[in-house]
């Protein structure tokens, strides 16, 4: 992955951990990433990831994360994920000291990303990874921490279920998120009762069988969206029988519409 502002004479990858500072930034970019994909692993910093074109989803113990073009995933240290990219790729990526002294999420979220939050994290990759300390750039540091400390969480979150049976009712919708099988359908799928399969799903990720697969859809589609597709091609994609039935439930889980809020992140794009 090419490093945008590397200082010169540094290499592309440093090990983050590694280095003694309270962060460690950079910016990315990849012309095409159909199909890129990091495996699971873990860091003993916190990590955010911040998108300004294409959308990353990040598989984090018991949930998946969908991070649009002007959101930013928060992954605390030592928590294992895994990371797949959608479209052509851009932004920016720090890893931050479990020990700096400002209240930062102790689990994953997704969180929405001020101007001024953006510019910090443009600002940080410039760096280099050894900044002298003491000066400009640690008060820098610390305007970035207390930015990100203040950012609104967003509801970007699909809890995923541990249970081999629900494994598998999950990996295919997944597959084929157009299937809009019934309770009786996907319950006869798993080689459960209806009940059991209900039963199951809200102890496991907190979520009706009916909202959690509504919180799929929202997921699948920001990705999507993110990475080009129209929203007739995503409404088809979800199963959907029109555009509007469509748009009605994205807006009444985000609060607006799928052309709007495609748009708010992209004309904030640096």
């Amino acid at each position: 992955m090419p490093i945008l502002n590397r200082p010169s004479g540094e290499t592309d990858w440093i090990e983050p951990d590694e280095v003694p500072r309270p962060i460690v930034a950079f910016g990315a970019e990849m012309a095409d990433v159909d199909g890129f994909e990091l495996g699971s692993h873990a860091h003993s910093k916190g990590q955010i990831m911040l998108v300004q074109r294409g959308a990353l989803s990040c598989e984090v113990e018991g949930g998946l994360w969908i991070v649009p073009p002007r959101s930013a995933l928060w992954i605390p240290g030592g928590a294992l994920h895994s990371v797949k990219a959608t479209g052509p790729l851009e932004g920016y990526n720090a890893f931050i000291d479990r020990n700096v002294g400002v209240p930062l999420p102790a689990v994953c979220c997704a969180v929405s990303v001020t101007p001024l939050l953006r510019e910090l994290l443009a600002r940080a990759a410039h760096l280099p990874y050894l900044y002298e300390e003491g000066g400009v750039n640690s008060r820098l540091v610390s305007v970035l921490l207390d930015e990100l400390a203040m950012a609104k969480v967003e509801d970007l979150h699909l809890p995923m279920p541990v249970d081999a049976r629900l494994r598998r009712i999950v990996d295919a919708m997944m597959a084929s998120p157009e299937e809009r099988g019934t309770l009786e359908s996907w319950s006869r799928r798993a080689g459960m009762s209806e009940r059991t399969l209900l039963r199951l799903i809200v102890k496991e990720t907190g979520m009706s069988f009916g909202r959690w697969r509504q919180q799929l859809s929202v997921i699948l589609a920001v990705k999507w969206l993110s990475g080009g597709a129209s929203i007739q091609q995503v409404a088809n994609d979800l199963g959907y029988e029109s555009v509007p039935s469509f748009v009605t439930m994205f807006r009444k889980t985000l609060g607006t519409s799928p052309r709007r809020y495609m748009t708010e992140r992209y004309s904030g794009r640096l």
